[in-house]
């Protein structure tokens, strides 16, 4: 389970870049998360697009209105369920999410003002279908690798 929120500029993303980030952002993490490609996970992701007017956003104590229009701020926030998430399999995700939003944007590289947040949910802490879930319920769903799915019992054994 993943939530992946897109803060962007109000407009910054059409239509057509948002049906790519859906599912190439999704891939970005799911990849890492599970060990494999694996489109069956694809449902315990939800991706969320929130637009902002320039005049509620800022960066360096300047709102984005007064910055001008070639300043490309985004904050992309990724909540995964707690598991393998090592410090080299974050860095992967971060570079990942940044990669396929360059990729949907048509840009050969990340803005340096497009910020990544990579936040871990505890174990015991995510809800949904009317109760706590918890990642270890999902290791036997096929989704995972072996190797994953140990690192990830070990991980919360730890």
């Amino acid at each position: 389970m993943t939530i992946i929120t897109v803060n962007a500029s109000k407009n910054r993303l059409g239509l057509e870049q948002r049906r790519r980030l859906a599912e190439t952002l999704t891939d970005a993490v799911l990849v890492p998360e599970v060990g494999q490609f694996a489109p069956a996970a694809r449902g315990g992701f939800q991706v969320h697009f929130v637009e902002r007017e320039p005049d509620m956003m800022a960066i360096g104590g300047r709102l984005i209105a007064d910055a001008g229009p070639d300043l490309d701020v985004m904050v992309i926030d990724v909540a995964v369920m707690d598991g393998d998430w090592r410090q080299e399999v974050r860095s992967q995700v971060i570079e990942r999410v940044l990669a396929a939003t360059a990729d949907a944007c048509g840009l050969a590289e990340p803005s340096p003002a497009w910020w990544v947040n990579f936040r871990v949910i505890d174990e015991g802490s995510w809800g949904s279908s009317g109760g706590v879930l918890s990642v270890l319920s999902l290791l036997d769903s096929g989704v995972f690798t072996e190797g994953k799915a140990e690192a990830i019992r070990a991980a919360l054994s730890a």
